[in-house]
């Protein structure tokens, strides 16, 4: 687990835990993008329904929880 932010932006997420060819990236970053800017905690992912945390969510906890969050910031 590591409490070091990985250096992109928190709107970008890694492409091991959202590759650019998922067949709903484009919705994803939307979602994702308005959630931070509402300061919600998370989305409803547009394929199954799931709430989803937001980078911003867990760069607030202060460390990665190392359950392969889509979102992960700490993650290289």
């Amino acid at each position: 687990m590591s409490d070091q932010l990985a250096d992109r932006p928190l709107t970008q997420p890694d492409p091991a835990r959202l590759p650019v060819t998922h067949p709903a990236y484009d919705e994803i970053l939307v979602r994702h993008s308005a959630a931070m800017a509402a300061g919600a905690s998370g989305y409803a992912d547009p394929v199954t329904g799931f709430f989803v945390m937001t980078a911003a969510f867990h760069a607030d906890r202060g460390q990665c929880c190392a359950n392969g969050c889509r979102h992960c910031p700490y993650v290289e």
